[in-house]
Protein backbone atom coordinates (compact mmCIF):
# COMPACT_ATOMS: atom_id res chain seq x y z
CA UNK A 1 0.00 0.00 0.00
CA UNK A 2 1.35 3.63 -0.86
CA UNK A 3 -0.24 6.52 1.69
CA UNK A 4 -1.21 9.42 -0.89
CA UNK A 5 -1.15 12.90 1.24
CA UNK A 6 -4.09 15.19 -0.48
CA UNK A 7 -2.52 18.81 -0.57
CA UNK A 8 -4.13 22.31 -1.37
CA UNK A 9 -2.99 22.88 -5.38
CA UNK A 10 -4.46 26.44 -6.15
CA UNK A 11 -8.21 26.34 -6.19
CA UNK A 12 -8.03 22.59 -5.99
CA UNK A 13 -6.50 19.85 -3.72
CA UNK A 14 -4.40 16.79 -5.38
CA UNK A 15 -2.45 13.83 -4.39
CA UNK A 16 1.21 13.44 -5.46
CA UNK A 17 2.28 9.86 -6.67
CA UNK A 18 5.57 8.80 -5.66
CA UNK A 19 8.04 7.59 -8.39
CA UNK A 20 6.99 4.18 -7.29
CA UNK A 21 3.56 4.37 -7.70
CA UNK A 22 4.40 6.08 -11.27
CA UNK A 23 6.18 2.71 -12.54
CA UNK A 24 3.56 0.07 -11.18
CA UNK A 25 1.00 2.44 -12.90
CA UNK A 26 3.50 2.37 -16.04
CA UNK A 27 2.51 6.44 -16.51
CA UNK A 28 4.90 9.41 -16.69
CA UNK A 29 4.29 12.69 -16.33
CA UNK A 30 1.61 14.15 -18.34
CA UNK A 31 -0.14 11.00 -19.01
CA UNK A 32 -3.88 10.23 -18.05
CA UNK A 33 -4.85 7.99 -15.07
CA UNK A 34 -8.07 7.00 -14.39
CA UNK A 35 -9.66 7.14 -10.69
CA UNK A 36 -12.85 4.26 -10.93
CA UNK A 37 -15.33 2.33 -8.83
CA UNK A 38 -15.01 -1.64 -8.04
CA UNK A 39 -17.98 -3.38 -7.94
CA UNK A 40 -16.85 -3.71 -3.87
CA UNK A 41 -17.48 -0.01 -3.63
CA UNK A 42 -13.64 0.18 -3.76
CA UNK A 43 -11.75 3.44 -5.54
CA UNK A 44 -8.82 2.61 -7.76
CA UNK A 45 -6.40 4.80 -9.64
CA UNK A 46 -5.31 2.89 -13.27
CA UNK A 47 -4.21 3.82 -16.38
CA UNK A 48 -7.10 1.57 -17.57
CA UNK A 49 -9.39 3.04 -19.68
CA UNK A 50 -13.07 2.17 -19.22
CA UNK A 51 -13.91 3.49 -22.65
CA UNK A 52 -11.82 1.91 -24.55
CA UNK A 53 -12.14 -1.31 -22.94
CA UNK A 54 -16.15 -1.08 -24.13
CA UNK A 55 -15.13 -0.03 -27.72
CA UNK A 56 -12.57 -3.15 -27.55
CA UNK A 57 -15.54 -5.59 -26.39
CA UNK A 58 -17.65 -4.29 -28.94
CA UNK A 59 -15.36 -4.78 -31.63
CA UNK A 60 -14.51 -8.21 -30.07
CA UNK A 61 -18.58 -8.64 -30.53
CA UNK A 62 -18.57 -7.57 -33.81
CA UNK A 63 -15.91 -9.65 -35.21
CA UNK A 64 -17.33 -12.82 -33.28
CA UNK A 65 -20.77 -12.31 -35.18
CA UNK A 66 -18.57 -12.02 -38.59
CA UNK A 67 -16.06 -14.27 -38.05
CA UNK A 68 -17.18 -15.75 -41.34
CA UNK A 69 -16.97 -12.90 -43.54
CA UNK A 70 -13.39 -12.00 -42.29
CA UNK A 71 -12.47 -15.23 -42.73
CA UNK A 72 -13.76 -15.27 -46.66
CA UNK A 73 -12.06 -11.78 -46.74
CA UNK A 74 -8.68 -12.92 -45.59
CA UNK A 75 -8.66 -15.34 -48.40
Amino acid sequence: MIALKVSQVGNSVGVVLPKEALVKLGVQKGDVVYLTEAADGEMRISAYNPSVAEEIAAGEAFMDEYRDTFRALAK
